[in-house]
């Protein structure tokens, strides 16, 4: 491992001594030690010697943001009112449940013969990797779940004392994603803890929140998300520069939820710079309401960019909206009015109705680019659907019943009927990554055409060969009927699916989703299932009697989301009640305020 190790003279201590003395007791929200901490836990949770707290700042903070002084507000409910079961339906709601349970102890059991303290396990061929700094990301990922799941007593503390060995200060990467570190790891030990309150946990987070929060020692305070950590370790000045709008717009639920729990409000004031930043930018962009792709974060430019999506690198920052709102109690009105402003645009311009054999009523969410044309930039729609944008609908169910906007409910059962519809049309029962459908030329009324689709497939996989017939184009690229391309015929374990189905059940008690997520469950696994464990795969667009070849990867997310999520809807609706947690974007589960 190479390791970076900085020894500080007693003067440079000193000084990092008492300007973290200054940053942890200036107007602080909540104080530790008045939510029960004794002196010792104080001294542990706090960590006043580790590396990454004494380590001195090239730009200190010079204002501090805290939380609102107000209560937080009484928000509706979010979670439907189930009615008692019937011991038949319970039967094969736990028959099912265990199901689940069984796949994710064959992945936990593999993950510790074969890649034990490694980031992934690779599930072919039995060996490991470490793309997110060598911190065991599959065994902090997983802590919550195992938790969720049942393990409790000597087989969970081991896993927590294996945790608590996790040292990073140590990476052989030069490289640091701060976007992935934050989402897996803070927002895994943070949940982790909320679940447990094993004070191990919580170190552990604060352990990762000081290393991130170096990140944002930069002139404008504005982080550094592709991040040269042992060039951080080294007291070097860094700047932040243009980066994806997902990775500075997605901190903020875990940095607010670190603040709350250890009174340290840094944190959250580090984030608040940003959403400030965000809400200031938002109307004055290109689509109004939307951010673009890239932004300048060492210019402080958020709204100069042609490309609009709420697919890859963007998804996040529009998710954590409604999510806030609901980690802060509502006392924060700026996320709620971020998220109308852009939810309105996304209705208006992002969303499509696809163009069915079956003529569904569905929605998928497309992306926008700004062409000039003669002059005169105009918007165009890229009608290609992720499976990442699948949790879209869920977000949309969440925020309908947070912002008591109950229009919006049929909007998200649109987006997550599309999910489930585009699970079934494909050979082996899996969305692929990403595909192309026809969108149809208004929402309301929209009849299947098969000599459009065909032409549609003609112009958009077969300009190369121009004299091909299409029915061969059809059968050569394997296109199910409704879908003009398939540009990426992945699945690599993706939970954005089932995230959608739990959350608008939990939101509507619909007992149909419940079905569908179980046709979901078997073909993943049936698709996806090594002698080891469960893998990414290359070609879902396969006909049934081929299946499809193992990519020998088998990222954190499976266990740390995907499961879970399956696992949570066949589950009783008390376990992770959606009125006391609201999830980050890797499935944590963060403990809402009680007023």
């Amino acid at each position: 491992m190479a390791t970076v190790r900085r020894k500080h003279t007693v003067i440079a201590g000193l000084i990092a001594t008492l300007a973290l003395f200054y940053l942890w007791t200036i107007n602080d929200a909540v104080s530790l030690q008045s939510q029960g901490w004794s002196a010792e836990e104080l001294y542990y949770i706090e960590a006043p010697d580790y590396f990454w707290t004494i380590l001195p700042f090239n730009y200190p903070p010079d204002s501090g943001r805290q939380f609102p002084e107000t209560n937080s507000k009484e928000l509706p409910k979010v979670q439907f009112s189930f009615p008692k079961e019937t011991t038949a339906a319970r039967n094969v709601r736990e028959e099912r449940q265990r199901a689940v349970k069984q796949a994710f102890s064959r992945c936990w059991s593999a993950y510790k013969q074969y890649a034990w303290l490694s980031d992934e396990l690779t599930p072919v061929s039995g060996g490991h990797k470490n793309p997110f700094g060598g911190w065991a990301a599959t065994l902090v990922d997983s802590l919550d779940t195992l938790w969720i799941m049942g393990w409790r007593g000597p087989e969970l503390d081991e896993v927590v004392s294996a945790a608590a060995t996790i040292d990073f200060t140590s990476t052989e990467m030069h490289e640091i994603n701060v976007f992935e570190t934050n989402i897996r790891y803070l927002g895994g030990f943070l949940a982790a803890f909320d679940l447990s309150r094993d004070v191990r946990l919580l170190r552990k987070a604060v352990e990762v929140g000081e290393m991130l929060y170096h990140a944002f020692d930069t002139p404008n305070h504005m982080p550094v998300t592709r991040w040269d950590v042992h060039a951080a370790m080294r007291g070097e000045r860094q700047v932040a520069g243009t980066l994806l709008i997902a990775e500075i717009g997605s901190l903020s639920m875990e940095f607010t939820r670190l603040s709350q729990l250890t009174g340290n409000s840094k944190w959250f004031d580090a984030i608040q710079r940003i959403m400030h930043e965000l809400a200031a930018q938002q109307s004055s962009t290109a689509i109004p309401g939307l951010w673009p792709l890239t932004i300048d974060a060492g210019k402080m430019v958020f709204n100069s960019g042609s490309t609009f999506t709420l697919g890859a690198m963007a998804d996040s920052v529009y998710e954590y909206l409604p999510k806030m709102s609901a980690l802060t109690g509502g006392q924060l009105e700026v996320y709620q009015t971020m998220y109308e402003k852009a939810i309105e645009t996304v209705a208006n311009h992002i969303l499509f109705r696809p163009m069915t054999p079956t003529d569904e009523d569905i929605l998928i969410a497309g992306q926008i680019h700004m062409k000039d044309q003669d002059g005169l930039v105009v918007a165009e729609l890229e009608p290609q659907g992720q499976h990442l944008v699948c949790f879209l609908g869920g977000l949309v169910a969440l925020a309908s019943k947070l912002f008591r906007r109950p229009d919006d409910m049929a909007v998200a059962t649109k987006l997550v009927e599309g999910c489930i519809w585009t699970y079934k049309a494909f050979p082996h029962g899996v969305m692929p990554e990403t595909f192309t459908m026809k969108p149809c030329a208004t929402k309301d009324n929209c009849t299947w055409d098969d000599a459009y689709w065909r032409q549609e497939v003609k112009t958009r996989v077969g300009g190369n060969n121009k004299d091909a017939r299409i029915d061969e184009i059809i059968s050569q690229e394997r296109l199910p009927r409704g879908f003009t391309s398939v540009p990426d015929r992945r699945y690599i374990l993706r939970p954005e699916a089932i995230e959608s189905l739990f959350v608008l059940h939990r939101t509507t008690g619909r007992q149909d989703l419940v079905e569908s997520a179980w046709d979901m469950f078997q073909a993943i696994n049936r698709s996806t299932s090594t002698q080891l464990t469960n893998s990414a795969v290359w070609d879902v667009t396969l006909p049934l009697d081929q299946a499809p070849q193992f990519s020998d990867s088998m990222e954190s997310f499976w266990m740390g989301e995907t499961l879970k999520y399956f696992y949570l809807i066949f589950s009783e609706p008390s376990l992770i009640n959606m009125d006391e947690f609201v999830f980050n974007t890797e499935a944590h589960p963060f403990r809402r305020p009680v007023r």
